[in-house]
């Protein structure tokens, strides 16, 4: 079970730049500057406490598995990175999980090896982080180019397949939530919007949202074809143009991204977008970087949202699910 500090509020914030020219179809999701403020207050002291009592907790607590998962759909065995909190072995109930994605370039050892803060948060929340490979430049896409990059299936099939059949998991999206950083906070939103019975929350840190906010950078068109060729496609994939699909779901959304990252454009966009037709989401603007940083930093407040979510689901999991001895 989670334990939480503070009930997380999906009620949108502006950035204060943002708010004067936001007074159209989305005013009715803002707070006014004062409120803005002291909830902004609330959450620096939040974290600040969970910060402290993070560094109270024994390290390296949390058991890390490096595993292989066969992905039948590219034909290979494909590594991923597993970590069972501190207790796992003698948990009474299923314990939820959170998938974190890499970015561009990165791999499955990125989160661990770069922001090891994420053990103590597995600790902390009781929660099992799985880490899979999302390949050097895949964007967690089912490329119709390239066989060996069938990432959205490996991701969001495949490896949650594996995990809950050898780990003690709520097996149920309500019991997941998926969230990465730049590549991986695409692929986070993509694929909980499009495998709404697999994932219950998602979210995005510093996420690259929109597939085209530069068609020649990220070697997307090795994926895709090249954009001059293939737009629709690039357009249908970029999850800045998949807000119709949430009007049908009620995806618990947590976007968050640096003043200095040059993803901050694509990021305002998504989240105007969303203003406009009314789909609540959490989308917070901090200062930072396109770095580990602000990663660190970020990744934090992601865990604060999910631990939430996973204790409202508490009492809709079933109680008969069984344990994995």
């Amino acid at each position: 079970m989670c334990y939480t500090y503070l009930q997380a509020s999906r009620l949108t914030i502006d950035a204060p730049e943002q708010r004067k020219g936001n007074q159209g179809a989305g005013k009715t999701n803002m707070l006014n500057n004062t409120q803005a403020y002291g909830r902004i207050m609330k959450r620096k002291l939040l974290v600040f406490s969970i910060l402290v009592s993070l560094a109270a907790l024994p390290v390296q607590a949390a058991h890390i598995d490096t595993v292989l998962v066969h992905s039948q759909a590219m034909n290979q065995d494909i590594p991923t990175l597993i970590i069972t909190p501190e207790g796992y072995d003698t948990a009474a109930a299923p314990l939820p999980v959170v998938y974190l994605l890499h970015g561009y370039s990165g791999n499955y050892t990125d989160w661990l090896s770069k922001a090891p803060v994420i053990t103590e948060l597995a600790d902390h929340y009781q929660v099992l982080i799985v880490c899979p490979d999302g390949g050097y430049n895949s964007w967690y896409l089912n490329s119709p180019l390239d066989p060996s990059s069938q990432y959205e299936t490996h991701v969001a099939r495949e490896v949650v397949d594996y995990v809950d059949a050898h780990y003690n998991t709520v097996r149920q999206a309500n019991g997941r939530a998926i969230t990465g950083l730049s590549m991986g906070g695409h692929g986070a939103l993509f694929l909980a919007i499009r495998h709404p019975d697999i994932f219950g929350a998602a979210g995005s840190m510093s996420g690259g949202v929109k597939l085209t906010h530069d068609i020649h950078r990220w070697e997307i068109a090795l994926k895709l074809g090249r954009y001059e060729e293939h737009p629709l496609r690039w357009d249908s994939l970029s999850v800045v143009n998949m807000a119709d699909t949430l009007r049908h779901t009620a995806l618990p959304m947590i976007i968050d991204c640096g003043t200095d990252d040059f993803f901050l454009v694509v990021n305002r966009e998504l989240h105007q977008t969303l203003l406009d037709k009314n789909i609540p989401h959490d989308y917070t603007e901090r200062p930072g970087s396109h770095n580990w940083d602000y990663w660190n930093n970020a990744v934090v407040y992601q865990f604060l949202y999910f631990c939430t979510f996973f204790d409202q689901q508490t009492k809709t999991i079933p109680s008969q699910q069984q344990n994995i001895p």
